[in-house]
C-alpha cells in the first residue's frame, strides 16, 4: 500500500473532530499503582505521553480511543484506554475512532504541526488546534476515508510483525547452543576492584548552547532512553563506541551500553574491559553488576572516579580464580534466548 497513490484532502480539524479540555490532576494528588492502575498522561514526549500508572480513584476519566496532546510538548498521542492527565492537556475525539484509524490520524496531526514552532512560549492549546487543517486520505465523494486509514495501519502492523518474527527467529537460532548455562547459585564468585577490570575514561563538558543539531548521540547523566539526551554534530575527545557510559552525577551509577559512536557528557564516565574485547553480552552483564552498587551513592556521596577505581565488584570466576568472561557472555545469551522464545510465542490479538 502506497500513500503516494491515493487522493488527499485538507480538512479543518474542528469540522471533523471534537477538541476538548482535559481535567487536570497534579501528580501530588496521585498514588503510583503497584499492579492494576490507570495511565497518567502529562506534557512529555516519551512513552506515548504516559508519565506513570496510578491507582484508580474518583477521577473524571478521558474516554478510550481518543488522541491527547499537551500545550507545551506539542505532540499528539493516541490513547487506547481510559486515562487522566496533568495540567494544560487536551484531547481529540471522534465517533468510531479505533486503534488503527487513531494511529493514522495521530501521525497526520503530528505532521501538520512540523515547523510551526509550537512548544514552550507558544502553546498548542485547544482553540489553536481546532482552527488548523489536516491532510487526510479521501474517498470517491471527497470525504475522509477512515476505512482506508484503518486498512493501511493494519497492513503496516503486519509488515512490522513479519520482519520482527524473522529477526527473532534468526537471533534465537544463533543462541541455541547456550541454553544449558548454570544458574548463579551453582558457580563461584570473586571480588575485584573495578580499576583492575575496567578502564575508565572521562567525558567532556559540552553545554546545550554550544550543541549543533546532528545525528551523533549525546550521552548525558540520564536514567532513560539509553542515556541519550540529544543528537548533535559536534565532535570532541569523548567520541567513543563499544563502551559502558556510567553516570557519576545525575542518576548516579545508572549505566548503558553504547555499541555506536557517541559523545559523552562530563557527567558520564566511559568504561571498557581491560583483559578482553568487550561485546554487547559482556557489557550488559557488567552493567547489572555496577547497578547493584547504586544504593550506596547519593547526591552527597558521588560515584566519582576515585571511588569508581576502588569500588569492589563481584564477578563469576573459573577454576583458576580469574573472571569467567565466557560464562558472563553465555549467561546473557541464555537470558536473551529465553526472552525471545517467549516473544515469538506471543500472538497479536485480532481486533
Amino acid at each position: 500500500m502506497d500513500l503516494n497513490n491515493i487522493q488527499w484532502g485538507e480538512f479543518e480539524i474542528r469540522n471533523e473532530f471534537f477538541v476538548k479540555n482535559s481535567k487536570a490532576y497534579h501528580k501530588t494528588e496521585l498514588e503510583e499503582a503497584k499492579n492494576i492502575g490507570i495511565s497518567y498522561v502529562s506534557r512529555t514526549n516519551l512513552n506515548n505521553g504516559v508519565e506513570s500508572i496510578v491507582k484508580i480513584g474518583d477521577f473524571k476519566f478521558n474516554k478510550e480511543n481518543t488522541i491527547v496532546f499537551g500545550a507545551e510538548n506539542a505532540t499528539f498521542f493516541y490513547q487506547p484506554n481510559k486515562y487522566i492527565t496533568g495540567n494544560k492537556m487536551y484531547y481529540i475525539e471522534m465517533e468510531n475512532l479505533n486503534q488503527y484509524s487513531g494511529l493514522f490520524i495521530q501521525m497526520m496531526l503530528n505532521n501538520s504541526i512540523v515547523g510551526c514552532g509550537f512548544g514552550y512560549g507558544k502553546g498548542l492549546i485547544g482553540s489553536r488546534v481546532e482552527k488548523r487543517c489536516i491532510l487526510l486520505p479521501i474517498n470517491s465523494i471527497g470525504q475522509p476515508d477512515y476505512a482506508f486509514m484503518e486498512q493501511y495501519m493494519r497492513y503496516k502492523e503486519q509488515e512490522k510483525i513479519t520482519k520482527y518474527n524473522r529477526y527473532i527467529t534468526k537471533r534465537i537460532e544463533s543462541f541455541k547452543d547456550f541454553i544449558d548455562v548454570k544458574p548463579f547459585n551453582e558457580i563461584e564468585w570473586g571480588e575485584f576492584f573495578l580499576e583492575d577490570v575496567l578502564n575508565i575514561k572521562a567525558g567532556k563538558r559540552l553545554i546545550k548552547a554550544d550543541m549543533k543539531e546532528g545525528e551523533i548521540p549525546f550521552i548525558g547523566a540520564s536514567d532513560s532512553n539509553n542515556g541519550i539526551t540529544n543528537y548533535i554534530s559536534n565532535t570532541n575527545s569523548s567520541l567513543d563506541s563499544n563502551v559502558l557510559g556510567v553516570n557519576y552525577n545525575g542518576s548516579v551509577a545508572e549505566n548503558f551500553y553504547h555499541p555506536y559512536k557517541a559523545i559523552f557528557s562530563d557527567d558520564v564516565k566511559r568504561l571498557s574491559l581491560k583483559d578482553v574485547n568487550g561485546n554487547e553480552f559482556l557489557y550488559l552483564f557488567v552493567k547489572t553488576i555496577i547497578l547493584k552498587q547504586k544504593s550506596k551513592f547519593q547526591y552527597a556521596y558521588k560515584f566519582n572516579e576515585a571511588r569508581m577505581l576502588r569500588q569492589k565488584l563481584l564477578f563469576p570466576i573459573n577454576e583458576q580464580g580469574k573472571i569467567d568472561y565466557s560464562y558472563m557472555e553465555n549467561y546473557i545469551k541464555k537470558l536473551e534466548y529465553d526472552k525471545l522464545t517467549k516473544y515469538l510465542a506471543f500472538k497479536t490479538p485480532v481486533n
